[in-house]
C-alpha cells in the first residue's frame, strides 16, 4: 500500500481557505447555531465541520461550499442564480471556442 503524499499548499491558498473558515464560523454564531446544529443540517460530522472553520484545505469543496451556503455565506454574489447564469453562461462561451483536448505541442527542430 502506497504512503499518502504530503500535500503543501500555497499561502494564497491556505490564507483563502481559512478565510473561508472563519466566515463560516461567524456565519454560524451569528445564527446561534451550535456545532451539532450546523453539522447536522449540512449532513457532515462535527469533527468535519470544525475542520472547514479552522480551513483546513482537504477539506472537500463541495461540503465547504454547502456548509457556507447554509449559513449565509454569500460565495460570488447577492443575486440569485448569478453564478450559474452570469457566469456559468461567459465561461462556457469562452471554453466553446477552445479545443476539446490540451496536447503538448513538440518544437521540431527543422535548421538543416
Amino acid at each position: 500500500m502506497a504512503s499518502p503524499v504530503n500535500r503543501t499548499y500555497l499561502r494564497q491558498t491556505r490564507d483563502a481557505v481559512e478565510l473561508l473558515g472563519k466566515l463560516i464560523r461567524l456565519g454560524r454564531k451569528e445564527r446561534k447555531m451550535t456545532e451539532e446544529e450546523l453539522s447536522g443540517r449540512a449532513g457532515i460530522s462535527r469533527r468535519t465541520l470544525q475542520k472547514i472553520e479552522r480551513g483546513d484545505p482537504k477539506c472537500e469543496i463541495g461540503l465547504v461550499f454547502e456548509v457556507a451556503h447554509i449559513v449565509g455565506v454569500k460565495l460570488f454574489s447577492d443575486e440569485e442564480n448569478s453564478i450559474r447564469y452570469t457566469f456559468g453562461r461567459h465561461i462556457d462561451d469562452k471554453l466553446a471556442l477552445l479545443p476539446k483536448r490540451v496536447r503538448k505541442t513538440v518544437k521540431v527542430n527543422d535548421d538543416f
